[in-house]
């Protein structure tokens, strides 16, 4: 067992673990918005969540769906839901994610089959700390075009390229947003109330 702590976060890492014992745990904790769990092929990373990691994580959500209005794009929420394949033995949790190109097709859904469905077309990860499970080939082998990632200091963009993700300065789902502006966003949030950043934000669309 691997345990990393952090001013952000608490991560605790368990190996050689079932599958059977994971999904206990998911059903366990299915009305529980924390901690998030990680499965891939027997490592299993359980992280507790601080108020700061949920607080960029909604920031940076919120930025999405204000920009879907105001483009007029249709955007389907799915915030952490719990996505798995047991046929490859690995499961995840995204801080968030949005159904866009692939909306009109989830429209509704209570559960998501990644075996039939889509997966999410955008994920956003807040990882101040590098994981000890890796999500991003987890991500590329269920098929996720697109990840932002913000670890503290930069955000970054990425889209899937065949089996790996490659750094992008534009987002392919909302192609008005860029990481250099949205990231100017989430270092003024750490001294501007909220409503005040919303603001400003809506006014940028404009330009």
């Amino acid at each position: 067992m691997a345990t990393v702590s952090t001013s952000l976060d608490q991560i605790v890492v368990l190996r050689g673990v079932r599958w059977a014992t994971y999904e206990s745990l998911l059903a366990h904790l299915v009305d529980s918005s924390a901690p998030r769990l990680t499965f891939d092929r027997g490592d299993l990373e359980i992280r507790s969540l601080s108020p700061e990691h949920e607080r960029l994580n909604r920031l940076l959500a919120s930025f999405v769906e204000e920009a879907s209005l105001a483009l007029g794009i249709d955007v389907e929420s799915f915030g952490s839901t719990t996505f798995k394949r047991d046929d490859l033995e690995r499961g995840f949790e995204p801080d968030s994610c949005f159904y866009i190109a692939n909306a009109d097709r989830v429209v509704g859904r209570r559960k998501i089959d990644l075996r039939k469905d889509p997966p999410p077309d955008l994920v956003i990860e807040i990882d101040i700390t590098s994981a000890s499970v890796r999500k991003f080939p987890i991500y590329a082998q269920v098929g996720v075009p697109e990840i932002w990632r913000y670890d503290g200091e930069t955000l970054a963009m990425f889209k899937l390229a065949g089996d790996e993700y490659i750094e992008i300065e534009q987002s392919i789902s909302v192609p008005v947003l860029n990481a250099r502006d949205l990231l100017e966003f989430l270092e003024k949030s750490r001294d501007t109330p909220r409503r005040e950043l919303i603001r400003a934000f809506r006014e940028w669309l404009k330009r």
